[in-house]
């Protein structure tokens, strides 16, 4: 399954904490995400299975998430999906 990784902190290292910053790719939402920075994960899916690359989450991470946004693309496969991160 093919995904695309957003991330959004809200986090005191912010320069304006009333706008979110976006981390995007691999490296460094991962990153991010061990620090316990990132707070909403925003997911686009699609039906494209590659066999082999980059997990979603990092290795060694436990999350517990609540799911607050779905939406499907119809004809197209992809499903957006974001999540919350519990506190």
């Amino acid at each position: 399954m093919g995904t695309h990784r957003s991330a959004i902190l809200k986090h005191p290292i912010q320069q304006h904490p009333d706008h979110d910053l976006t981390v995007d790719g691999p490296n460094l939402a991962a990153q991010a995400i061990r620090a316990g920075l990132v707070d909403d994960y925003r997911l686009f899916i699609t039906t494209s299975v590659v066999g082999g690359g980059t997990r979603f989450f990092p290795d060694g991470v436990r999350l517990d998430l609540d799911l607050v946004e779905e939406r499907s693309f119809s004809g197209s496969g992809v499903i957006y999906a974001r999540y919350r991160a519990r506190a």
